[in-house]
């Protein structure tokens, strides 16, 4: 299972999986929010942000490990692309304001995903 697992990991499924969690995280940021929710959890949007964040990171320090880049370049490239999503919905649109607690979330859960990378995941299935 695990020799499965490393090749799917080493070929192109995840440049295109980093690529559709990306898009998915754009898409959720600019587009309306649904204010329909029977769900009330304080800060829920906060936890939210991080797991969402997490997994984009994680997704993306897989990538560039099969391709010998730096994790710091892609800890840099997350957490300035969840800055620059908050300026995009400030002044982009008129339905989300950029929130700098958003952005504390989202870099939480970058530095999370990368905790998570390399004390967990790069030791169990990318060594």
């Amino acid at each position: 299972m695990q020799q499965v697992i490393n090749q799917l990991l080493k070929g192109k499924l995840t440049l295109v999986l980093s690529l559709i969690i990306t898009i998915g995280i754009v898409y959720l940021s600019l587009n309306k929010p649904n204010q329909h929710s029977s769900i009330n959890i304080k800060h829920l949007d906060k936890i939210q942000h991080c797991f969402a964040y997490f997994i984009f990171a994680i997704t993306w320090l897989i990538t560039a490990h099969n391709k010998n880049i730096k994790n710091y370049v892609i800890i840099i490239f997350c957490i300035s692309f969840g800055i620059l999503l908050e300026f995009l919905q400030e002044i982009l649109t008129d339905y989300r304001t950029g929130d700098l607690l958003d952005v504390l979330a989202n870099s939480t859960g970058v530095l999370l995903g990368l905790l998570f990378f390399d004390k967990i995941f790069k030791k169990k299935w990318l060594n």
